[in-house]
C-alpha cells in the first residue's frame, strides 16, 4: 500500500504537482452545519450554486458512493513580486495574481486527468477528478490530506508556499493509506483579518461573501453598492490582500510553471486602455485568462471603480464615453467615476445632457445619488 502510494506521488510530482496527499472522503461529515449556516445567513451573496447539493458538498461518497479514496493535488502559482505593490499604482490595475496568465482550470484539469490515467493503467480502478467543478470542499480536503491548513481567512495556507496553491483533486475507488492532516498553526496572527478593505471576515474562519472584493469583482453581477467603491481602489479583478499578508509567505516560493507566470500586460494594466475595450477587444486580450469569464460589461463596471478612484482627470472623455454604453451597470459605474474627476459644476452640465434620456432606474439613481461620492 505504501509503495503503491509513493509511486502515485512520484508520478504527480513528475508532471508538474508541487503537493500531493490522500485522504478518506469521509473526513467532511462534520462540516455541513457550517456550510448550512454560511448559505442560510446569505453570505454567499449571488452565488445561488452554493445553495444545491449542500448535502454533497459534505460528503463525497453522495456524489460520487463508488469513491474509497481523495487524492488532493496542488500547484505553486506564487507571483515574483509583492501584489499589494500594484494597489499604490492608481493608473493602472491590480489583477489577482492567479488570473495573470492561463486559466488554472484548464492547466489542472488536463494535468490531473493525466495522473488518473496513470493511476488506473498501473493500479486499475475508476477515477474522477475535478477542479472546481462540482460540488467539492477543495480547502477542507487539501487539510486533511496534509496539503495546508484553511487560515482565518478561509483560504489554504502551506508552510512550504505560503498562500500561492491552486488545489485539483482526484476520486478514486482505491483504497490508500491517508496521509496525516496539516495543523492549523495561524496562531495569534490577525494579519489577513486586519487588512481587509471591507470588513469581510465577520470572526476568523469565516468569511461573508458579498463583503468581499473577490465576490464583488468577480461573482456578483450587478452594481456594486457605494459602500465597497472606495475601498475597491484599483482592484479590477480579485483581491489578494489576506493571502499576500500572510507571514508564512516568508517561505513561498516563485512559481516554475510558465502558464502561470504573470503576463507583462496584466501584471499593471493601465487603465486608459482597458476602459477602451469593446466586446472583441476584451475577449482578445484577456484570451485564456480567467478574466474572460465575467463579461466585457462586469469588467468595464470594475475599471470604471478604479478610474473614479484614481482622481486623474485625464480620464474623463473616456468616462464621458461610458455614459451611453450599451451596459447599465457600466453606464452606473461612468456617472460615479465622473462625479469623482470633474467639478460639481460640470458634473451636473453632464447630468443635463444625459439623465432624461436614461431609461434605467439603477442608473438614474446613480445621477440623483452624486452628492453621495
Amino acid at each position: 500500500m505504501a509503495e503503491k502510494l509513493s509511486a502515485i506521488i512520484n508520478y504527480a510530482q513528475s508532471i508538474g504537482f508541487d503537493e500531493v496527499g490522500v485522504t478518506s472522503p469521509s473526513v467532511l461529515k462534520n462540516l455541513s452545519e457550517g456550510l448550512e449556516n454560511f448559505v442560510a445567513l446569505g453570505r454567499h451573496g449571488d452565488m445561488s450554486w452554493m445553495e444545491r447539493n449542500i448535502d454533497r458538498r459534505s460528503d463525497p461518497a453522495r456524489l460520487w458512493p463508488d469513491v474509497r479514496s481523495v487524492i488532493v493535488v496542488a500547484t505553486n502559482y506564487g507571483p515574483d513580486i509583492n501584489p499589494l505593490d500594484a494597489l499604490l499604482k492608481k493608473s493602472t490595475g491590480a489583477i489577482s495574481v492567479y488570473a495573470q496568465n492561463r486559466d488554472y482550470h484548464k492547466v489542472l484539469k488536463g494535468r490531473l486527468k493525466q495522473l488518473g490515467s496513470w493511476v488506473g493503467a498501473n493500479y486499475g480502478g475508476q477515477l474522477k477528478v475535478f477542479v472546481d467543478t462540482a460540488p467539492v470542499m477543495e480547502k477542507p480536503l487539501a487539510q486533511a490530506a496534509g496539503i495546508g491548513w484553511q487560515g482565518k481567512h478561509t483560504n489554504l495556507v502551506s508552510t512550504q508556499f505560503g498562500s500561492w496553491l491552486f488545489l485539483g483533486v482526484l476520486f478514486t475507488t482505491l483504497s490508500l493509506t491517508p496521509s496525516d492532516p496539516a495543523d492549523d498553526t495561524c496562531g495569534s496572527c490577525r494579519n489577513c483579518l486586519d487588512i481587509c478593505p471591507t470588513q469581510a471576515f465577520p470572526r476568523p474562519h469565516q468569511i461573508d461573501a458579498r463583503r468581499c472584493i473577490s465576490y464583488l469583482t468577480i461573482e456578483h453581477k450587478g452594481i456594486i453598492d457605494r459602500e465597497f467603491r472606495r475601498p475597491i481602489g484599483n482592484r479590477i479583478f480579485g483581491c489578494d490582500d489576506c493571502l499576500a499578508v500572510c507571514p508564512w509567505n516568508k517561505f513561498a516560493q516563485q512559481t516554475k510553471e510558465l502558464k502561470f507566470v504573470a503576463r507583462d500586460d496584466l501584471r499593471e494594466p493601465l487603465l486608459s486602455v482597458l476602459v477602451s475595450l469593446d466586446e472583441g477587444k476584451f475577449r482578445s486580450y484577456f484570451s485564456q485568462s480567467p478574466v474572460k469569464r465575467i463579461g466585457r460589461d462586469r469588467f468595464i463596471r470594475n475599471v470604471l471603480i478604479a478610474i473614479g478612484n484614481s482622481g486623474n482627470p485625464s480620464f474623463v472623455e473616456a468616462v464621458k464615453n461610458k455614459l451611453s454604453d450599451k451596459s447599465k451597470i457600466v453606464r452606473a459605474m461612468a456617472v460615479w467615476a465622473l462625479a469623482n474627476l470633474v467639478l460639481p459644476h460640470d458634473f451636473r452640465r453632464y447630468r443635463n445632457q444625459h439623465y432624461f434620456d436614461e431609461v434605467d432606474f439603477d442608473v438614474r439613481n446613480e445621477w440623483d445619488e452624486v452628492g453621495i461620492v
